[in-house]
């Protein structure tokens, strides 16, 4: 008798368990998959995983950032050339949060040419996905005194404009973190990269776009 109710305790231990595992990778597939797409603003900030903080559990946020690309494919290591962007496809995003374009200063006003093309190009490849993604596109962060040799006037009088025009052509929303972002130089160490409370103003302004405006 005791060795028939030991196994059945085992028999409907082991379905609970089972069903617990299924149950918990329904929740996982159901999660709104969020793609971080950038540089190193992206991959080397804590804005991706402060953001993953503050959506919680009903979202899935990756990081998809590859330090020193460009939008422009005249580049040295265009974005569209690396193995993340493949990999964000891959992940078949819900939502597609881009925020590239402050290496694109290093470009020559010749090799920037083709840049607005060559964005609405990034975004196509996204827009294409069998889930449909919602994207959206963030301005670039202000570039203070740096160790960097980014050009700030160039961000200011060129790249930002552009990646403005490009979210207005498209009609996709703009997020600012530029402006929120202009009276703090303390919060970028070497002028380019935000610290944590930096990241901090970055996830806030996206998380308010995606609460409010998400699938």
């Amino acid at each position: 008798m005791k060795q028939f109710v030991a196994a059945l305790f085992t028999v409907l231990l082991m379905a609970g368990l089972t069903a617990l595992f299924f149950e918990t990778q329904s929740v996982a597939a159901n999660t709104v998959r969020v793609a971080c797409v950038g540089d190193s603003i992206t991959r080397d900030t804590d804005y991706p995983e402060i953001l993953a903080a503050m959506l919680g559990a009903n979202y899935t946020v990756r990081d998809f950032g590859v330090g020193r690309t460009t939008v422009s494919l005249q580049f040295e290591k265009p974005y569209m050339k690396q193995q993340a962007f493949k990999d964000a496809q891959s992940f078949n995003p819900d939502v597609v949060v881009i925020l590239l374009g402050t290496n694109d200063a290093y470009l020559s006003q010749e090799q920037r040419s083709n840049l607005m093309n060559d964005y609405k190009t990034l975004i196509a490849s996204f827009q294409a996905l069998s889930s449909t993604p919602e994207i959206y596109i963030v301005v670039p962060p202000p570039v203070f005194n740096n160790t960097m040799g980014l050009p700030a006037e160039v961000i200011d009088n060129e790249v930002r404009p552009l990646v403005s025009q490009i979210a207005a052509d498209l009609e996709l929303p703009t997020i600012d973190v530029h402006t929120p972002l202009l009276d703090n130089p303390e919060y970028f160490p070497d002028g380019v990269h935000p610290n944590t409370e930096g990241s901090q103003v970055i996830a806030s302004e996206i998380y308010e776009y995606l609460v409010h405006f998400s699938c």
